[in-house]
């Protein structure tokens, strides 16, 4: 195993949105069926890109990787003060959309040639939902074993 590296990325999480289909309307591809990411989903891959680029490692990990990654999710301003400080605590945990699979998708997807080669190499992965006052994401990830 390696050394862990930790990101930590600050700002309110965005989950992998489903894709959008489109048709190309110039050139020889015209009328072809285009299928793209929403704008939010985007913009945030190109952040996370950002951030893990200035954290990354000189090169990118290769062989087999363990994922944990934990999203805080802003508390609701509807939650009452005992509400807010029992989920501020991690006493109450968002059960509400997204899917913790959709931020998972999103953060292996923009940490491509970042922080791995390639998100095929998460042979591991767990994702937790929490609620913040500082919302942010924190990914920790290490190699472990040898490439089969």
């Amino acid at each position: 195993m390696s050394e862990p590296i930790h990101l930590i990325i600050q700002g309110e999480p965005v989950a992998q949105g489903r894709p959008r289909a489109g048709k190309i309307n110039r050139g020889r591809l015209r009328g072809q069926t285009v299928l793209y990411d929403p704008e939010k989903s985007k913009d945030y891959k190109l952040y996370l890109k950002f951030v893990a680029s200035q954290q990354a490692p000189e090169k990118p990990l290769e062989g087999p990787l363990q994922l944990v990654v934990h999203i805080y999710r802003s508390i609701p301003k509807s939650f009452s003060k005992k509400k807010t400080a029992a989920a501020d605590a991690g006493q109450i945990r968002p059960t509400t959309k997204p899917d913790a699979d959709n931020y998972l998708k999103g953060i292996s997807d923009a940490l491509n040639k970042i922080i791995w080669q390639d998100d095929s190499q998460i042979v591991s992965a767990t994702v937790e939902k929490w609620y913040s006052q500082q919302p942010r994401i924190e990914v920790i990830v290490q190699t472990i074993g040898e490439t089969a």
